[in-house]
């Protein structure tokens, strides 16, 4: 009986934000790129990485390794401060589709001073991505180093419950149609 109890207790769990991915994809390199790597700086507090591109594209101007965007990963209370922070920008409004299979959501804000970040001339605007990474307690089984194992199907979160809590944590709106 307490196997079950216990089983019951983790698998109706909190779930929790794992990680926020932040991600500025300015689509060439130079002075842009490194401006939009301080507006990220500015707002995570930690030294963002930057992504090169996978192939050459002539139309875009852009040539195979050469850097493109920069990203950084948030976690903790931080990643929920700057995630609160982007849904007040949307209205605490997004879209069903906006949700993955996985329980995992994303959306994209066109400019950053909406963070509440000063307006820099020498900075510019930029628009961001954020990607938010859910989970429960026990999906460090998936990642750890010895012992590696999967995570059951029942523990895992579902578009389903993630939507619900969305909607519950920030009292959150769904819409069907993209804004």
């Amino acid at each position: 009986k307490q196997w079950y109890q216990r089983r019951v207790a983790i698998t109706a769990g909190d779930i929790s934000i794992k990680k926020l991915c932040l991600n500025i994809c300015v689509g060439e390199s130079g002075d842009r790129l490194t401006r939009a790597a301080k507006v990220l700086e500015q707002l995570s507090g930690q030294e963002p990485c930057f992504s090169k591109a996978r192939f050459t594209v002539r139309s875009f101007g852009i040539r195979r390794n050469e850097k493109i965007s920069c990203w950084c990963t948030v976690r903790g209370a931080k990643a929920e401060e700057i995630l609160e922070r982007g849904l007040k920008v949307k209205e605490y409004e997004l879209w069903k589709g906006c949700f993955s299979d996985e329980g995992n959501f994303g959306f994209g804000i066109d400019e950053h001073i909406d963070l509440g970040i000063k307006y820099d001339p020498n900075i510019g605007i930029y628009g961001m991505d954020f990607f938010v990474v859910l989970g429960r307690p026990g999906y460090r089984v998936r990642y750890r180093r010895r012992a590696k194992t999967r995570v059951g199907t029942k523990h895992k979160v579902t578009r389903e419950e993630a939507q619900k809590w969305f909607q519950s944590k920030f009292d959150g709106i769904l819409t069907n149609k993209k804004h």
